[in-house]
């Protein structure tokens, strides 16, 4: 019905259009006045930052989620389960993981506020509804959600469109991947629009079944009065994803025929997931130096995983053993479904004043989170009484964060100025019941304050900018670092302490910038192997560990339709000292304890390169070679050259070329070859480590491997695709 009510006003719009010719220049002025975030840097924020235009973001966007449309933006590397970029896919700044990067959308928070990660695969294809991305490295400025500790990526979506539009992007390709998609927009219509979307994606994956089946729509209705807009957003995604989160033996990879190895055979080994997004804005114009920005928002999520268990012990499900005569059954082969269930709500607010030389920022959010976690057993293969299903753990959790951050950016000439930032946040997180290893989790509370200040000198001369920054922020541990820990004994906050130098120089042809960075932790949570006081595996914190490195960015326009753009990171990322603990299978079964000093952190390439060669002709054909390099990289903290990835070299060609199409003037036809030199690689891994003197698991298990130390490690590696192919129709008006 909604889809119905906005085609209707489209056509009405044209009845309009007229009048929206006339308002054009008048809508856009207020637009560009009225359209801030108080989170995203400009040029005179003495940060390290990358802005995406929606330009660039259609020349990439074939059907991958976000991680693969930014993946080509300094000191990223992204990688995908299922191999092919659709489906789960994530991503890592400078070595951190998304628990520690920070997601908003229109300046709403988007990270989980328990697990602190940010699940792409919930948004299909909100990429296509995107009008730009700011990526902010390190620390940067203060914003909403939890405190930034790796980056920020900001999420724009489209801006209001004065004129009435249509497009469609229609792309198929290799493992059976096809996505379809449609935006429309009404244009003004007497200060009113409304816009669209829908889409499906689906693949194959290059994973043995690893398929996606991905649905999204966005809609949003936009009111400008003379001096304030209103815009009302609501975005929907499900998906329905196989799971591939086991991956692939290590020594499956150079063999063709078990190089797409899924562990899971199970029919319905499912992931299952509706995510639904509301958000109102409100942005007030006061008079010409003062702006006030106000926004609510609501996010539901509900969904589950499927699994297959075999020989799973009857109590540890909170089920009787079963008698048939003098037999006793203890264990049962069973179906069961892990559920989420849960709600975001909040408001953000910001308050801008401009004097003479200083300019003021006030802003802040509360929000809270609601999460219902819960397991079903839907099947079993024994059972008493056939009533399923049957509920073996329940448990709930409310978190809540007030933020609050105060801005000033001080000119004291039109060349130097001073950046001012400080930040509070105050959390409170509960949770109560049981979880899935029937531990009691009753009367959990935790309240944590931070305080985040940041500070930095910019210098702006027209074509060349230099900046010096400072900047400090502390971030709460997960729901499962305070699930597993021992008890009374909670992991502490990690503290970041961040330092950035950086220097630019432009014209109107070319571009370079060199960034330097400094990220020193204190308390940083990593996995070390320990076990809590039942057994189940805990992040440590460390004492010290650090990040340091140069960021290089150049753009260059050679003319003739030549463009170069490209970014090479050289770091180095080090824990000072810790201890690992190693399982021993023999008796007495104690963990061995080992001393590791001056070890590279896990996931932390020392190199990464990528660049874009893209050459333009006259006749509307484009050829794009997008290229990536990423060094070796160790898999788990202990700088052992048995457990790491390799470097690869991964080389995408695009070729596309503008049409007329029937009457539809705005259309481009695309041919992508992902991979174009077939290389073999694996780009995401997860390991185990222990001793076993007493047997040898390697005829049992394909995961496992024999270290030269005699110790064993099992590991699993996530490979991506060899070359592959994408064709794309977009038509539009």
């Amino acid at each position: 019905m909604r889809i119905f009510i906005i085609a209707v006003l489209f056509l009405v719009s044209n009845i309009n259009y007229a009048q929206i010719q006339n308002d054009t220049i008048k809508l856009n002025r207020l637009l560009k006045e009225l359209e801030i975030n108080a989170s995203l840097a400009d040029k005179k924020t003495p940060i390290s930052f990358t802005n995406i235009k929606k330009i660039e973001i259609d020349k990439i966007n074939f059907g991958k989620d976000i991680p693969y449309v930014i993946k080509n933006t300094p000191s990223i590397v992204s990688s995908s389960d299922a191999g092919t970029g659709i489906g789960y896919t994530n991503f890592r700044l400078r070595g951190s993981d998304q628990t520690r990067i920070n997601v908003t959308i229109n300046g709403i928070p988007i990270n989980d506020s328990e697990s602190q990660g940010v699940w792409w695969v919930n948004m299909p294809d909100l990429v296509s509804s995107v009008e730009e991305i700011q990526i902010q490295r390190g620390v940067g400025t203060s914003t909403n959600g939890a405190s930034a500790f790796g980056g920020t990526i900001n999420l724009k979506t489209n801006t209001i469109n004065p004129l009435p539009y249509f497009n469609s992007r229609n792309t198929i390709g290799s493992f059976n991947t096809f996505k379809r998609s449609a935006s429309f927009g009404t244009g003004n219509m007497n200060g009113f629009s409304f816009d669209g979307r829908i889409s499906k994606v689906n693949s194959d994956g290059y994973i043995d079944r690893a398929s996606a089946d991905l649905e999204s729509y966005y809609l949003s209705a936009n009111y400008v009065g003379d001096d304030e807009i209103i815009n009302i957003i609501n975005f929907k995604g499900n998906e329905v994803t196989y799971q591939a989160w086991y991956g692939v033996p290590k020594n499956y990879l150079e063999n063709d025929s078990l190089r797409t190895y899924n562990y899971y055979t199970y029919k319905n080994e499912i992931d299952n997931y509706t995510q639904d997004h509301y958000q109102l804005h409100y942005k007030k114009q006061l008079n010409n130096n003062r702006f006030f920005n106000f926004s609510a928002h609501h996010t539901l999520g509900e969904g589950y995983y499927e699994q297959e268990k075999l020989n799973e012990s009857l109590s540890d499900y909170g089920l009787s053993d079963l008698y048939f005569g003098n037999d006793t059954v203890s264990t049962t082969n069973l179906v069961r479904r892990k559920w989420l269930d849960n709600d975001f709500t909040g408001a953000i607010y910001s308050f801008e004043n401009s004097l003479d030389k200083a300019k003021f920022i006030l802003g802040g959010s509360y929000n809270i989170y609601r999460g219902k976690h819960f397991g079903n057993v839907i099947w079993s293969q024994f059972t008493s009484d056939g009533s399923y299903p049957h509920r073996y753990y329940n448990n709930k959790s409310t978190k809540t964060d007030n933020n609050l951050y105060a801005k000033i950016n001080y000119e004291f000439n039109q060349s130097i100025s001073m950046f001012v930032d400080v930040q509070s946040r105050n959390i409170s997180y509960d949770f109560e019941g049981f979880d899935e290893d029937n531990t009691s989790l009753t009367n959990l509370n935790q309240k944590l304050n931070f305080l985040n200040p940041k500070i930095g000198i910019n210098f702006d001369n027209n074509d060349k900018r230099s900046y010096l920054y400072f900047g400090k922020a502390e971030k709460e541990p997960s729901r499962n670092d305070y699930v597993d820990s021992e008890y009374n004994k909670y992991p502490k906050s990690e503290k970041l302490y961040n330092v950035e130098l950086g220097h630019e120089i432009k014209n109107s042809a070319s571009m370079i910038s060199i960034n330097g960075y400094f990220m020193y932790y204190e308390d940083q949570l990593v996995n070390t192997g320990k076990l809590n006081d039942v057994g189940a595996y805990i992040r440590t914190n460390v004492d010290e560990s650090y990040r340091t490195g140069v960021e290089i960015t150049g753009i260059s326009n050679f003319g003739n339709g030549f463009l170069f753009n490209g970014s090479l990171s050289i770091s180095d990322n080090k824990i000072t000292r810790y201890d690992e603990y190693v399982d021993n299978w023999d008796p007495p079964y104690e963990q061995t304890i080992i001393t590791h000093e001056n070890v590279d952190l896990a996931f932390s390439p020392n190199i990464i390169y990528s660049s874009t060669f893209e050459k333009t002709f006259n006749n509307g054909i484009q050829i794009a070679l997008n290229s990536k390099y990423v060094g070796e990289q160790f898999i788990d903290n202990t700088s052992s050259d048995e457990r790491k990835l390799d470097d690869y070299f991964v080389n995408n060609l695009i070729l596309s070329y503008n049409i007329n199409f029937f009457n539809f003037s705005n259309s481009k036809i695309t041919l992508v070859v992902n991979n174009i030199f077939d290389e073999l690689y694996a780009n995401n891994a997860w390991t185990y480590r222990y001793y076993s003197e007493g047997y040898d698991p390697r005829a049992d298990d394909p995961y496992t491997n024999l270290n030269s130390d005699n110790s064993y490690s099992m590991s699993s590696y996530f490979p991506q695709a060899g070359r592959n192919y994408m064709l794309s129709l977009n038509i539009g008006l």
